[in-house]
């Protein structure tokens, strides 16, 4: 198997994903990359910039652009912390209000999404993608071998 079709595939089903979501969340003028974190928020309460980051997979720039933008449309605001040095990120109240309609757009196009597969192909998919995300987390050393192509171990 050519894993350059293998990676080049799963992308592209990343990038289709994540369009019909933005189709989903249109009427209530927010994206994928917003709805991600406020998922996120919603699922573990406050964070950090840093913890979102990590968790998503985001780098630093990208995620402070979309806090920006959340915070400008009044869903999320900062919360300072014990420590007074660490501002945590938190829904608003107009966010918990109106995330059961974002959640709902959100599941009809996920269900959309996934009629034409059975449930059992739907379970096994979901293993699949859950065990690799679990190994991809895992800490791994990259070691440049003799003919100049890297090896994860």
């Amino acid at each position: 198997m050519n894993s350059h079709v293998l990676f080049h595939s799963v992308h592209q089903l990343s990038r289709q994903l994540a369009k019909h979501l933005n189709v989903a969340l249109e009427p209530f003028g927010l994206y994928n990359a917003q709805w991600s974190v406020m998922y996120v928020l919603n699922e573990n309460g406050t964070l950090t910039q840093r913890e979102l980051c990590e968790y998503l997979g985001v780098e630093a720039p990208p995620m402070t652009r979309t806090i920006q933008r959340l915070s400008k449309q009044g869903y999320i605001e900062y919360v300072v912390g014990q420590d007074k040095r660490k501002k945590y990120i938190k829904l608003t109240e107009k966010a918990v209000k109106e995330y059961p309609l974002w959640e709902k757009a959100i599941m009809e196009a996920n269900e959309k999404l996934l009629s034409s597969f059975p449930k059992s192909s739907q379970e096994a998919l979901l293993t699949l993608v859950s065990t690799w995300l679990g190994k991809m987390k895992q800490p791994q050393s990259y070691e440049v071998s003799e003919n100049n192509k890297g090896e994860i171990k």
